[in-house]
């Protein structure tokens, strides 16, 4: 759910926000925190490699759970929070042996749940099983590429996959953007759906939120001059050319995808 902002200066007029009720108000867990460093677009020569990066808020980075490494222990949810480098929430979670660990949360999940990752649990919100052990036509997140590689697919905010058949060795999953793709039975996934899918209707409101998140204004290609850019020259607003990337290549619709030894596993793009 998104709140609209009362406009009471022309940054709040078009401001729409996610309403976070409930979400933990006090700070972080210490020990699963670490410092993050930026780069401002420059590589370790100190030469900028990507434009359009700089500055920004400082961040904290949460050590989050992606190889689902406590099997078979409960754990409580104790709080909902905000992560400043992800769109969807995360979550604390207590486990019984004392250990303490961030997760991806899923839609629905609230304080005083119980999660549980392994082979033989209930597939609950939240939960981590074998996709051999997920019933087909399950909406799933955070799913794993390899075993035990850790979770690298669908974790965005809202997103969700479906497990659409299985036999012995694979699984056929429907990813986000409609591709049908075999993945390895043993691998493992979250059930569920990304929290925060109100994240989709947002609207910042003034080019200064995207400053915080360490964004720099960007150049059209057809404001430059010819030789910074193919699209560039021209007199006034010229913008007859196809559209190109700053190397020339097209830039709408053109396969950049290079061919891979995993491209045998996708059964539709």
């Amino acid at each position: 759910m998104t709140l609209k902002r009362v406009p009471n200066t022309p940054g709040t007029r078009h401001l729409r926000t996610v309403v976070s009720t409930g979400m933990f108000k006090n700070k972080p867990e210490r020990s699963l925190l670490c410092g993050s460093r930026k780069t401002g677009g420059r590589n370790n020569y100190g030469r900028r490699t990507m434009r359009y990066i700089g500055g920004g808020h400082k961040r904290l980075l949460r050590n989050i759970d992606f190889k689902f490494k406590k099997q078979n222990v409960e754990g409580v949810v104790k709080s909902i929070d905000y992560d400043p480098f992800r769109t969807g929430f995360i979550a604390l979670v207590h486990y019984k042996d004392g250990q303490k660990s961030y997760i991806l949360a899923s839609e629905g999940l609230k304080v005083g749940d119980t999660i549980v990752a392994g082979s033989e649990v209930v597939p609950n919100i939240s939960c981590v099983l074998p996709l051999s052990k997920i019933p087909n036509g399950t909406f799933i997140y955070n799913i794993e590429l390899n075993p035990g590689a850790g979770a690298k697919l669908v974790r965005s905010a809202g997103c969700y996959a479906q497990l659409l058949s299985k036999d012995d060795s694979f699984a056929t999953v429907k990813l986000p953007s409609g591709e049908k793709r075999l993945i390895r039975a043993s691998c493992n996934a979250s059930v569920g759906v990304v929290s925060n899918s109100a994240h989709a209707n947002e609207k910042k409101g003034k080019a200064g939120v995207n400053r915080h998140l360490g964004w720099r204004p960007r150049t059209r290609g057809v404001a430059m001059n010819p030789v910074d850019h193919p699209m560039g020259g021209g007199e006034g607003k010229n913008a007859g050319q196809h559209p190109r990337s700053r190397k020339g290549l097209s830039a709408k619709g053109l396969k950049t995808r290079r061919r891979k030894f995993s491209d045998r596993y996708i059964l539709k793009n």
